[in-house]
């Protein structure tokens, strides 16, 4: 948002203030676009000296706006802001799980309402980035429309214009054949993202089609899991895991079908996805998708390219609506993008919505 408020021709003047000590990607490109980057000097689980230390930025920063995106954490932040005279505190909600930065559980579950209530009172707006994230995070308590909303996300859908990508040299370069079907799987490699179930969906394809293969992009617990399972069904050879990458964009335009089984029910400390924005990045790449029951609907901006299917159906049913959907014609990639484009998830209308949140 710093960089299209750029490209917009309008200054902003943000501080990103990291709970985290070490540097991130990203610090030198925010100051390169005008933007202050302040790491914390004091760790978040030294919480006394972690608040006085954020109450001290706060206060010499002289700014208007604190706001904070993490969640149920951000009650955290409202406390060291407490009494300072700022004209707007937000929390902003990311996910679903209301997660409390602790191993121990029993601790987890005592202060999680505690946060919960300290960000509704001290906040000015909850904002959820899907209208189920915001209702969730409101824990059943009535909206109130002066405080709480959805901000979606805007997203650059440049890489996702122009002439398609050249799909077989993609192939070549990925080791497969230039006629392979790509099932492509792209989020952190983790229980809750259900990577093991798209293994199995792959050996139930793989069964009547030579032609199938699945490319995984990203890391995580599971990815010796993955290529284990993949062993043991007979597939290991139709698997591709890369790993982060910096060309999801061109990955999406040459593959066949996005696959995401997120788990529909609260799993390993997870709940449902808050958003799902590696979805509407799909549907901006024409790329037809194979999704659970575990996606909020505001994720599905074009029906036409949306294919929701519930877990409990089980790895065949999973097979087959993948082989039918496949077999389909693909949609104009150039109309899919201007979907997009028309929507609340375009660059201008999700920082245009961002600055009207920010407004005095």
């Amino acid at each position: 948002m710093l960089k299209a408020g750029r490209t917009f021709g309008i200054d902003l003047d943000w501080t990103f203030f990291n709970v985290l000590s070490r540097p991130g990607k990203f610090d030198d490109t925010a100051r390169s676009l005008g933007a202050t980057v302040i790491h914390s000097g004091v760790e978040l689980n030294a919480k006394v000296a972690f608040v006085r230390h954020l109450r001290s930025v706060v206060r010499s920063g002289g700014y208007d706006v604190v706001h904070c995106h993490h969640d149920i954490v951000s009650a955290v932040y409202l406390v060291s802001a407490m009494g300072l005279p700022l004209r707007r505190r937000i929390v902003h909600v990311h996910n679903a799980d209301l997660h409390v930065p602790t191993g121990n559980a029993a601790k987890a579950s005592l202060v999680r309402e505690p946060m919960r209530t300290i960000c509704l009172r001290l906040a000015d707006r909850i904002v959820g980035i899907s209208r189920y994230a915001l209702t969730n995070f409101l824990g059943g308590r009535p909206e109130k429309p002066s405080r709480d909303t959805v901000l979606y996300y805007g997203i650059d859908t440049s890489p996702y214009s122009g002439p398609l990508p050249d799909r077989a040299a993609i192939r070549r370069a990925l080791d497969l054949p230039e006629d392979a079907k790509i099932l492509l799987f792209v989020s952190r490699m983790v229980s809750y993202k259900n990577p093991l179930f798209v293994v199995e969906v792959l050996a139930r394809l793989a069964a009547s089609d030579t032609t199938v293969y699945a490319v995984f992009v990203g890391t995580g617990p599971l990815e010796d899991a993955v290529l284990a399972r993949a062993a043991e069904l007979g597939v290991s050879g139709r698997v591709r895991m890369l790993g982060w990458r910096e060309d999801g964009a061109m990955l999406m335009r040459a593959a066949n079908l996005f696959i995401f089984p997120r788990t529909e029910e609260f799993t390993d400390g997870a709940a449902r996805e808050g958003l799902g924005l590696v979805v509407v990045e799909a549907q901006a790449a024409g790329l037809p998708s194979l999704l659970s029951r575990g996606i909020p609907d505001d994720a599905i901006v074009n029906p036409e390219l949306c294919n929701v299917l519930a877990l409990a159906e089980g790895p065949d049913a999973w097979a087959a609506a993948a082989r039918a959907i496949i077999a389909r014609a693909r949609p104009d990639a150039r109309a899919s993008l201007e979907v997009i484009e028309r929507s609340p998830f375009a660059l201008r209308a999700g920082f245009d919505n961002l600055i009207a949140l920010h407004a005095l």
